[in-house]
């Protein structure tokens, strides 16, 4: 399989990562374990996590996908064919949150134990924190790197603006610099990233790896009303996509499918790898069933048609 640079990193990743939210949450050890030998067994390399998953859900207090993560790198002994991206950043606890210098390494450390690793490939700031300086978080960052334990940092949920005022004072620091960027963009996102993010990301030949790849399952097709969506884990992320707008472009994936004999999430993954600012789109699965959509649809090449009726359905 073909794989692209991350950005100026170094890193080759295949063009798909598996998004590690679900492990701990909608997806037991043991179901992990199997998902991430088969993800891996098809070429594919990149695995995205963060401190925070899956502290959302009633008992977690976070680090479970990181846990997880670190048992099966334990157990595959795999740790060389992947590359492992996690994120520091968002509220660990009682004063556990920020990009401050202290906090990012202590972190650090803690996520390290957890994944049971020396080093971890991409370091990733998961949201701007505008009370830390960007001279001070570059600061920790360079720690990290000169001491081998982190080898490439990126930034994830951050505005055009804030984003370009770090990679420029990176540049006057003369230390190291995000290399990559983590959005929201999606068939169905499209305008933040697109208008605000895509140019800086060009022109700073920054590496994309998005979120919400298939807007929060949406994409797959497999909630079309308000009772598909009703009780599922993502039901309230889903509601915002049950519109005119939404239905018409399920419309044209289903369309696109067919002619490709193929199912709607793989075709949504396809159109995210052709965009030329995309690197590899993160999505989740929790059954072999749904992370063989999601390979298919990495391995799919859509023609200029498909892509036109795609991005027609979808402004």
């Amino acid at each position: 399989m073909k794989k692209r640079m991350l950005g100026n990193s170094g890193l080759e990743v295949a063009p798909l990562a598996f998004g590690g939210n679900v492990f701990g949450w909608t997806v037991d050890e043991a179901a992990s374990f199997e998902l991430l030998d088969a993800f891996t067994s098809a070429g594919f390399n990149l695995i995205d996590t963060a401190d925070v998953y899956s502290r959302w859900v009633p008992g977690n207090e976070g680090g479970e996908s990181e846990r997880i993560i670190g048992k099966w790198v334990q157990r595959s002994g795999r740790r060389d064919e992947v590359l492992i991206a996690t994120k520091v950043g968002k509220e660990m606890g009682p004063n556990k949150k920020g990009l401050s210098k202290k906090y990012i390494l202590e972190a650090v450390e803690a996520s390290l134990k957890r994944l049971k690793t020396d080093y971890i490939d991409l370091y990733q700031s998961h949201e701007d924190d505008p009370a830390t300086p960007f001279e001070e978080t570059f600061e920790a960052y360079d720690v990290l790197i000169k001491s081998g334990k982190v080898r490439a940092i990126g930034a994830s949920n951050f505005s055009g603006e804030r984003l370009g005022s770090a990679l420029r004072t990176a540049r006057e620091t003369v230390g190291p610099t995000y290399i990559s960027l983590q959005p929201q963009y999606n068939l169905y996102d499209r305008e933040d990233f697109e208008t605000r993010l895509a140019p800086l990301c060009r022109r700073e030949g920054l590496g994309v790896i998005t979120y919400f790849s298939l807007a929060a399952g949406f994409l797959t097709g497999k909630y079309r009303t308000e009772a598909d969506a009703s009780g599922k884990p993502r039901s309230a992320m889903v509601q915002r996509y049950l519109n005119e707008r939404g239905f018409r472009i399920l419309n044209a994936l289903d369309q696109v499918a067919g002619r490709y004999d193929s199912l709607p999430a793989g075709v949504a993954l396809a159109w995210l790898i052709s965009r030329p600012e995309v690197t590899a789109p993160i999505a989740s699965a929790t059954s072999l069933e749904q992370l063989n959509a999601l390979i298919a649809g990495a391995r799919l090449e859509l023609d200029p048609e498909a892509l036109k009726m795609l991005n027609e359905a979808s402004v």
